[in-house]
């Protein structure tokens, strides 16, 4: 099975922008192909900079519907579930939890090119009944900011930031991690300071 999977990559990955198009969607709706979309993009990017931003545009595209097949999947499949589990007790913190802050829980997976659960993430996203225009506009701007970053990457120093995503995944891991725990620090002071400005004005109504 393996082997048919590597065989098909190499197909699709001859297809150039097209091929990132089909890769984009079996990857992001569950059918894991590792580096198989973010290699495609640097390396047309490193042969021509103009076919490495078109293929980046077709993977944000397939990457998009990719991600609502198995938002799909965890909203028909893991909702009544979720339902009947949550009710109480630490899955009922964590499901207020994703309905506040899982935006950042999607991003951040969907953004940097780095061995993260981000299927875990969108099935829960689907499953918490995270509203889907929101979730498409997460997902669009993750992509776009990782895809075209790559391709212009790809376009100024060839095929070296393949190398650095392939030799350095557990840095990676860790400043998105980093990033995460900043964007939940500002998102809480934020709300913090919401709720102290609400508080004020009504204690002197």
């Amino acid at each position: 099975m393996r082997h048919f999977l590597l065989a098909a990559e190499a197909v699709l990955l001859s297809w150039g922008p097209l091929g990132a198009f089909v890769l984009a969607i079996l990857d992001s709706s569950g059918i894991p192909i590792p580096e198989g979309v973010d290699a495609l993009i640097v390396v047309m990017a490193s042969r021509d900079p103009h076919t490495g931003y078109v293929g980046a545009t077709f993977a944000v595209v397939g990457s998009v519907i990719g991600n609502l097949v198995l938002f799909y999947l965890g909203r028909k499949g893991g909702e009544a579930f979720l339902d009947r589990r949550t009710q109480s007790g630490w899955p009922k913190r964590f499901r207020n939890w994703f309905h506040h802050y899982g935006g950042l829980a999607v991003f951040i997976p969907e953004f940097f090119p780095a061995p993260l659960p981000v299927k875990v993430f969108v099935l829960s996203a689907g499953a918490l009944g995270m509203n889907r225009l929101h979730f498409i506009l997460i997902v669009f701007a993750a992509r776009v900011l990782r895809y075209f970053g790559l391709a212009y990457l790809g376009s100024q120093l060839g095929t070296a930031p393949l190398h650095y995503v392939r030799t350095h995944a557990w840095q990676l891991v860790a400043v998105s991690a980093a990033m995460f725990l900043a964007l939940y620090a500002a998102v809480l002071v934020k709300d913090y300071l919401r709720r102290r400005a609400h508080h004020h004005e009504l204690h002197h109504r």
